[in-house]
Formats: C-alpha cells, sequence, structure tokens
C-alpha cells in the first residue's frame, strides 16, 4: 500500500484436560515423605544418573562459568554415597544446602543438560549431557535452570490415587471474526498490536503476587497504542481490547486482513525456576518458513492474496516460489524490526543478553507481514513483573517500541 510518512456464534471444540489431585494422598494418610540420601552418582559418556535412597521432592540444574561445571541442587536429599565419574567429567561434589543437597560437576569441556527426567519411583535422576562451544555454553548458563519434578507418588497405604477429568470448551476459529477498530489517519501505516492470552487462557502467573500474563499484555498492548497514536505517524489496531480468547491463526490472521504493515504480539516471559531477568523478541526461524511456504503452496485452492499477487491462476511450482521469495523478505524485514527494537529498547528496560532469538512459533507465520513477539520481561521474577505492571514500565516499553516503529517506517519510506 502507498503511505504517506510526516510528522504531525463461534464453532467450538473440546480438549480433555486431564490431572491427578494430589491432595488426595493428604487425606488418606498425610502427606508423602520426600527425603532421601544421594546413593550413587554416575556420569556416562553423555548422561548423569544420580540414584537415592527414597523419593525426593525436587531437582534443578544450572550452570557455572570460569571453571564450567554443571550444579544439580535437590530438594529433600541429603548428600552421600559412591561416585563414579568419566565421560565429559573431571570431578564430583557433594555438599549441604537448605532444604536439600547440591552437587557439582566439574566439566572436562563445555557441555550443557540437554533434558532430564526422573524415574516412575522418583528415585532415579537422569540428566542428558550436550557438547557445545563456549559461547553455547555461555547463553545456556545465562538462561538459568531447568527443574524435573519426579512423578508423583502416594504414601505407602496400598491405595491406588483416584483420577479426575476435567472437560471445558475451546472456542475453535471463526469465519465470522469481527474485525477491530483502526484508530488513526487512512494513509498512515498500520501497526497491529497483539495482546497474548486472554479469556479462559491466563498465560503465565507470577508464583509471588498471581499476576496474569493475559491482564499484563492487555495493559501493556493499549499503552503501545496510545503512545503510537500521539505521534500520528502510525494507525494502530489491537486484535483484542478486552480479556477475550483468540486461537493463534485469528491473531494474525486479524493483521493479515487488516493489511497491516507490521504486527507485534507481546508476551511475558516465565521460568519455574532461577532469577532470569529481561525483554527479548523472536521472528520466524528459516526452517519454520519453509514449511509455511510448502503448506500454503500445496493448498487445494491456492486462490490467496500473498504480497500482493493472486495465487490463484499460478500452477504449483509458481506458487511455491512467490511465496518462498515473499516469506524470505518478510523475515528479513521482521529481524531488522527486531534489531531496530533492541537498539531503542536497551537504555530504557531490562533486557536479555541474547535478546533476538528465533523459533517457529504459529503467531509470527504470517508469510507477508513482518511480524514478532515482544517478550517483554519474566512475570515469574518480582522485579521484572513489578515493572511490566507499573505505569512508568508500561511507559518505557511503548516508548521503546514507538522509536523503534518511527525508524522502521521512516527507513521504507526512504528505500522505496
Amino acid at each position: 500500500m502507498v503511505f504517506r510518512w510526516t510528522g504531525n456464534k463461534p464453532a467450538r471444540h473440546y480438549r480433555r484436560v486431564s490431572f491427578i489431585l494430589a491432595l488426595l494422598a493428604v487425606w488418606l494418610g498425610g502427606a508423602p515423605a520426600w527425603a532421601g540420601t544421594i546413593q550413587h552418582v554416575e556420569v556416562k559418556s553423555d548422561s548423569i544418573v544420580v540414584t537415592f535412597d527414597g523419593r525426593v521432592a525436587a531437582a534443578a540444574s544450572f550452570l557455572l562459568a570460569s571453571p564450567d561445571r554443571v550444579a544439580v541442587d535437590v530438594t529433600g536429599a541429603d548428600p552421600g554415597g559412591t561416585v563414579e565419574t568419566g565421560g565429559l567429567v573431571g570431578g564430583v561434589r557433594e555438599g549441604v544446602r537448605d532444604g536439600g543437597a547440591r552437587i557439582v560437576f566439574d566439566l572436562t569441556r563445555p557441555a550443557v543438560v540437554a533434558g532430564g527426567r526422573f524415574g516412575p519411583d522418583g528415585r532415579v535422576l537422569t540428566l542428558q549431557l550436550k557438547t557445545v562451544d563456549d559461547d553455547g555454553f555461555a547463553r545456556a548458563a545465562a538462561a538459568g535452570k531447568l527443574r524435573f519434578l519426579p512423578p508423583f507418588n502416594m504414601p505407602d497405604t496400598g491405595l491406588v490415587p483416584a483420577r479426575y477429568t476435567v472437560s471445558l470448551p475451546v472456542p475453535g476459529s471463526s469465519r465470522t471474526l469481527a474485525l477491530p477498530r483502526v484508530d488513526g489517519d487512512p494513509d498512515r501505516p498500520l501497526v497491529v498490536i497483539d495482546a497474548g492470552h486472554g479469556g479462559f487462557d491466563p498465560g503465565a502467573i507470577s508464583p509471588t503476587s498471581g499476576l496474569k500474563e493475559k491482564d499484563v499484555t492487555l495493559r501493556i498492548a493499549r499503552a503501545i497504542r496510545d503512545e503510537l497514536l500521539k505521534s500520528g505517524r502510525v494507525r494502530v489496531a489491537l486484535t483484542r481490547e478486552d480479556d477475550r480468547f483468540l486461537v493463534l491463526q485469528e491473531r494474525y490472521g486479524i493483521a493479515r486482513k487488516l493489511k497491516a504493515d507490521l504486527f507485534i504480539s507481546i508476551h511475558c516471559d516465565s521460568v519455574g525456576t532461577g532469577d532470569a531477568s529481561g525483554a527479548s523478541v523472536y521472528t520466524l526461524s528459516e526452517v519454520a518458513s519453509d514449511k509455511e511456504a510448502a503448506k500454503l503452496a500445496s493448498r487445494e485452492n491456492k486462490a490467496d492474496i500473498i504480497g500482493g499477487i493472486d495465487l490463484g491462476g499460478e500452477n504449483a511450482d509458481v506458487s511455491s516460489i512467490l511465496i518462498d521469495l515473499t516469506q524470505r523478505e518478510t523475515m528479513n524485514a521482521s529481524a531488522a524490526f527486531a534489531r531496530l527494537l533492541g537498539r531503542e529498547a536497551a537504555p530504557l528496560m531490562p533486557l536479555r543478553t541474547n535478546f533476538h532469538k528465533m523459533a517457529s512459533l504459529m503467531v509470527l507465520k504470517a508469510p507477508d507481514m513482518p511480524s514478532i513477539l515482544f517478550e517483554t520481561g519474566y512475570i515469574s521474577n518480582p522485579n521484572d513483573a513489578a515493572f511490566l505492571d507499573s505505569p512508568d514500565g508500561r511507559k518505557r516499553i511503548a516508548t521503546s517500541v514507538l522509536r523503534a516503529v518511527e525508524i522502521n517506517f521512516a527507513k521504507r519510506m526512504a528505500s522505496n
């Protein structure tokens, strides 16, 4: 599109969500005894296996640098037992910490914990190790802790835990979804702001304050809208202006139907343990682009408009090439905006060291519209949560977006 740049009832389906009511254990004989002693630690070529003589409550791993180490904190455990080293580990040390034990593994070369799980009885913890370079180790160390929970086990009463199923309706995508209001001068470029989650989907929840991601993202989205509109340089629409649920395809689908020039999805990050902090931004990965292009090109009905080109009359090969070229250009534009946002946000708000990431996220898969997912901070971190839900924090986030948006469209105008 050409724009001026100056200063002034829906289909439903059902999804079952099942869980065990662990409190039943308390009713039937008291809380389980989560206590054990480390019985044996074995380091294999690509894994660590820790065996306990009783059930433990939980475990968490994290990385330490200079020298490179893997640390494992086990809640409800005492140090002890035998040790077998080998593979990527040159030495093992154990110690007491509040509420449990800490095991430290001295690495012979950089490696990260790629995954982990408890055995069915909650007495064996297996961690998978993966070798990386120094940069990969540093990124993983900055990411914080990985948390591992054992399967719930009843006390030895001989009773089988009861299982319950709760079902609730999940709205499906609607063909008749009403488009939101667009504010601003009709000749200006359009930015669509998507407040993540909503309705029965609360998103992440702060463990300290109970703050819900869906509420925080909506307040931030409104603040960004107001700041952008005050500039007079863009039009703005919100995918949702209240507490409602939208499926992921509807979120970027709204923006595509409005022919948006930029799509920004607002979220808050969260981790189970650790003190991870700061904002990050996601754009679509190269692999995701190829898969999405293939899906679009293989549609039975190719009467789709991509980048202003009607593909209805093209054969499959031409459609595939046009979609691929369009999406690659879109991905480049998305990445460029992500870099701009990081530069403009750095003086105003806390950012992750590895601010720009790439992932195959559904909400970013519009093939012809630059799109980012903005993780504005960690709602699981009390300091971040307070910043995200404060007027000053929202103002700083909105100002960061405004500056990046102004530079983004000014550069586009200059290139045109």
